[in-house]
């Protein structure tokens, strides 16, 4: 096999351009090439208004012996296939009852799936609705209805990333193919090919809410089950051979009729979200080693898309070019970092809330990408300094108090301000040019005023500093909306090398754990999870 780097070709182009440039690059006929597959895929736009596309691409030849001895250029490589990833059961453990995953956002889910076709045949349980119901549970959130606590943007099947922008980059380093199998695992069941190679992949609410409906359903088909409205509230436990304590058994209430039951298990997967304040509580009772870590919070900032489409790709840029993403940092007077999170083109603000009395915003957008905003979070790290206190739900706790004052502030509603008017720190009265882009109710408000003002004076210094990278990102009729608060777990949940907590059994997963941040990096954690247990426990019902 010949790998080609830095493939580089004019925007726009055809399919038939990448081939003759292949073929001119390794000098051969097009009949010389068996096939091509793109590893690969990012935008140069170094040298706007003319923008290329690099591509990664793997070639597979008819005579490669004859081209080896050829080509000399460093960015040709002769390779050997690579293997795809694979894992299989060894552990001699047998498992009594069959081992049970809490949740089932990207980490619930990959393992869950994963589990499942190995053969363990695992119960998964969702405190939410399935996917389906979970969609108009939502909307009719948005449209004014009262919130479901157990169904909404943050609970319920997919997780949060469900409605999100449902970006599938990851920071995650990982040689073990882990990545790349995420993918392809989306791509099966319905995800665009494009995410298997484009630098920045993202797969948009509409096409995410269907293939984690395909995911469940094959769950099924390989002999696992799914459960939803079934909360976990209690956890059973005794005492090991070993002396430790060792998981025996689940409480869980059906959210719907309130009936309770008492699963049995020796294994359970602890995917619960960043989201699941209940259970957190109920797992800081229980003894279960975990700390206080730091997040970040801030707003939801809206420019139009079209501004940020000629701040990347220049004025006259092709059309057929996708909405224009961006990623900015800087450093407040203070030394606090701020920075762009999430950032959704051509996306929408969301009401992400999952409480009475609280308010969380998010970005979400479609698979097309086409609203007339561009939004982004706009945060600062926050630590235990700021939560005043190093208890493990210190951090959930500060949370719940920002959320209240973004309630408060918008009285139930997103609370939106210009940013002219949040360096003022005074109430908005109606919008300027940028239109608020929105899924919920909101109100006009004093945004300022939901932050400590040291932080709220970083974002505002934030918004300036990026204003020199982008012109017109400080542009006084700029939409903030607040507050942004769920960017990412405010605990960690101790595991150890087996990948297991304090209490034997009990494996904590994803992003809720505090091991992950987006949907990839908790959809490899549900993996890495999935491959400590197959070391130790045989499938269920196998011979031990």
């Amino acid at each position: 096999m010949v790998r080609l780097n830095q493939v580089k070709l004019k925007i726009p182009h055809t399919d038939a351009k990448l081939c003759e440039k292949i073929c001119k690059l390794l000098r051969v006929s097009k009949e010389s090439v068996i096939s091509y597959r793109i590893i690969r895929r990012s935008l140069d736009a170094r040298k706007k208004p003319e923008l290329f596309y690099v591509y990664t691409v793997d070639a597979e030849l008819k005579n490669e012996s004859a081209v080896r001895k050829k080509i000399k250029n460093k960015d040709i490589q002769f390779m050997e296939k690579e293997m795809p990833y694979r894992v299989r059961p060894t552990g001699k453990q047998k498992l009594s009852f069959r081992p049970v995953v809490i949740g089932t956002g990207p980490a619930g889910l990959f393992c869950g799936y994963q589990l499942a076709r190995l053969g363990y045949r695992p119960v998964l349980l969702e405190r939410g609705e399935d996917v389906r119901t979970r969609i108009k549970d939502v909307e009719q959130f948005f449209g004014g209805g009262r919130l479901n606590k157990d169904s909404n943007v943050q609970f319920g099947e997919g997780g949060a990333g469900t409605f999100s922008d449902g970006k599938l980059n990851t920071l995650v380093r990982d040689s073990s193919g882990r990545n790349a199998e995420v993918l392809k695992i989306f791509h099966a069941f319905g995800a665009p090919e494009q995410i298997l190679y484009d630098n920045k992949p993202h797969i948009g609410t509409d096409i995410l809410c269907r293939v984690v409906e395909r995911m469940r359903e094959e769950i099924k088909l390989l002999g696992g089950e799914v459960h939803f409205h079934s909360c976990v509230e209690g956890f059973d436990t005794a005492e090991g051979e070993d002396g430790s304590r060792v998981l025996t058994g689940l409480h869980v209430r059906d959210t719907q009729t309130g009936e309770k039951i008492r699963l049995v298990t020796q294994l359970a997967v602890l995917a619960i979200g960043h989201s699941a304040r209940d259970t957190f509580g109920v797992l800081e009772k229980l003894g279960i080693r975990m700390q206080a870590k730091s997040f970040a919070v801030g707003v939801r900032v809206e420019h139009p898309q079209e501004l940020i489409n000629e701040s990347q790709y220049g004025k006259g840029y092709d059309p057929s070019l996708p909405a224009a993403p961006y990623k900015l940092t800087a450093k407040a007077a203070d030394g606090r970092g701020v920075y762009t999170f999430c950032m959704c083109p051509g996306g929408y603000v969301v009401n992400a809330s999952s409480e009475e009395g609280g308010l969380a915003v998010n970005g979400m957008s479609y698979s097309k990408r086409d609203g007339i905003n561009a939004n982004s979070a706009v945060i600062v790290t926050v630590t235990s300094e700021d939560f005043g206190s190093d208890h493990p739900l210190a951090g959930m706790e500060f949370q719940r108090r920002l959320e209240a004052a973004a309630y408060r502030a918008g009285k139930g509603k997103i609370p939106v301000q210009l940013f002219e008017d949040y360096c003022r720190s005074r109430t908005s009265v109606g919008e300027g040019h940028i239109r608020p882009q929105m899924k919920g109710a909101y109100a006009w408000a004093n945004v300022r005023e939901i932050f400590p003002e040291n932080i709220a004076l970083d974002i505002e210094q934030g918004i300036f500093a990026f204003d020199r990278k982008i012109k017109g990102y400080a542009r006084g009729d700029a939409v903030l909306s607040g507050v942004e608060s769920r960017t990412s777990s405010p605990l960690r949940i101790f595991r150890d090398e087996s990948f297991q907590s304090s209490v034997r059994g009990i494996y904590p997963c994803g992003e809720g754990a505090g091991y992950a941040g987006g949907i990839t990096s908790a959809a490899i954690d549900g993996l890495k999870v999935t491959e400590s247990i197959i070391k130790v426990w045989c499938p269920f019902d196998s011979e031990a």
